[in-house]
C-alpha cells in the first residue's frame, strides 16, 4: 500500500530538519505517529511505516507537510529494500530513520510458544537492523541521523518479559556497535530509552503480576506514565541535535551510573513477587496492545507462510 499526502509546507527559517526528509517505522500509532506528526509540524516529510494500512492513512492526514505512508513489515527485508526504493522516489533520500517498530508479550517463558517469542526478537531486533540496512546508503549520502529506540527493559530485564527485555538490550548493543562503524562516514547513530509511555502497550501491564510489582517499588516520580506527544516532543529534540543518547524522560540519564545495580533490584523485586502470587495468575501470555495484535494476526494468519495457533496465546 502507499498513500501520498501532498499538502502545503510550513516554512521555518532557521529550522534544522526543515525540508529533510525522516522515516519512522511503527508509526501507525502510539510514539511512532506522535513523532511523526512532530517532525512533520518541524517541516520535515515523512515516510511512515508500519503494518496497519486505515491507522497510516489516518495519521498521514494529520501531518501538515508532504509525507508517504508504506504498509510493510520491518521483519521483510525485501520489503523493506523496496521501501527504501519507494521513500527516495516519492520524497526524496532520508536524512533521518527512526527504528520504532516494536512489539511486547507478557507472560512465562515455558508457556509462551517459540513462534511467537521469536516474533518478538524478529520485530523488535531483526527489524530494526532491517531499516538499518535499507536506509543505511541514503543517511550516509545525507551524512544523517539513525534513532533506534530502545528501553528501560535495557536497564535491567524483568522476569515475564524475556522476549522484549532480550531484544532491547539488544537493540541498544546494535545501535552501539553501528555507531562506531559510520560515524566516519558522518552518520550519527543516536539510541532513545523510553520509559512508562501510554500507549496501547503498557495497557495490560498491571495484569502482569511483576510489571505491577516493579512499578509499585519504582519512586513516585518514576511511575508517572508520560503521554506519547510529550515522548515524541523529548525524540524530536535529540533528533535535532543528534544525540547519542535520548531519555525520555530526560532524568533517566541520572540511572545510567547506576546501571550494574538494576539487575539485583529487580531480581530482588521478581523474586518476592513471584513466590506470593498464585500460580494460575502467572501462566497466561499476553501480546500486549492493539498494534501487537495486529501484527501476530497478521503474521498468524492462515494465509501467512507459517503455521497458524501457537500453544500459549
Amino acid at each position: 500500500m502507499r498513500h501520498v499526502s501532498t499538502s502545503g509546507r510550513r516554512r521555518h527559517p532557521e529550522a534544522p530538519l526543515q525540508d529533510r526528509v525522516a522515516v519512522v517505522t511503527g508509526a501507525a500509532r502510539g510514539i511512532g505517529a506522535a513523532l511523526a506528526r512532530h517532525l512533520s509540524g518541524a517541516g520535515m516529510r515523512v515516510a511512515l511505516l508500519g503494518r496497519e494500512e486505515a491507522s497510516l492513512r489516518a495519521t498521514a492526514n494529520t501531518l501538515p507537510n508532504p509525507c508517504v505512508c508504506i504498509e510493510a513489515d520491518v521483519t521483510d527485508s525485501a520489503a523493506m529494500e523496496a521501501a527504501a526504493r519507494q521513500v527516495e522516489e516519492l520524497l526524496g533520500p532520508a536524512g533521518v530513520v527512526v527504528a520504532n517498530a516494536g512489539i511486547a508479550v507478557g507472560g512465562p517463558f515455558a508457556h509462551t510458544s517459540a513462534a511467537l517469542w521469536q516474533r518478538v526478537i524478529d520485530v523488535n531486533l531483526t527489524g530494526s537492523a532491517n531499516t538499518a540496512r535499507a536506509f543505511l546508503p541514503q543517511i550516509t549520502r545525507t551524512r544523517g541521523y539513525f534513532l533506534q529506540i530502545s528501553s528501560t527493559a535495557a536497564l535491567g530485564s524483568a522476569p515475564m518479559m524475556s522476549a522484549y527485555c532480550a531484544s532491547k538490550a539488544g537493540v541498544e548493543s546494535f545501535a552501539q556497535a553501528l555507531r562506531s562503524e559510520v560515524e566516519p562516514d558522518g552518520v550519527a547513530v543516536g539510541i532513545a530509552y523510553i520509559h512508562w509511555t501510554g500507549t496501547d502497550m503498557i495497557s495490560g501491564v498491571d495484569d502482569l503480576p511483576v510489571l505491577r510489582a516493579l512499578r509499585r517499588h519504582q519512586p513516585r516520580f518514576a511511575q508517572r506514565v508520560h503521554t506519547p506527544e510529550q515522548v515524541a516532543a523529548w525524540l524530536a529534540a535529540g533528533i535535532t541535535s543528534r544525540s547519542h543518547s535520548v531519555h525520555a524522560p530526560p532524568w533517566l540519564r541520572w540511572c545510567q551510573p547506576l546501571r550494574p545495580l538494576f539487575p539485583a533490584i529487580v531480581a530482588h523485586i521478581a523474586r518476592r513477587e513471584l513466590r506470593t502470587t498464585a500460580r494460575d495468575e502467572l501462566s497466561d501470555v499476553t501480546v500486549l496492545g492493539v498494534g501487537g495484535l495486529a501484527d501476530w494476526h497478521a503474521y498468524d494468519s492462515p494465509g501467512s507462510s507459517r503455521p497458524s495457533g501457537p500453544a500459549g496465546v
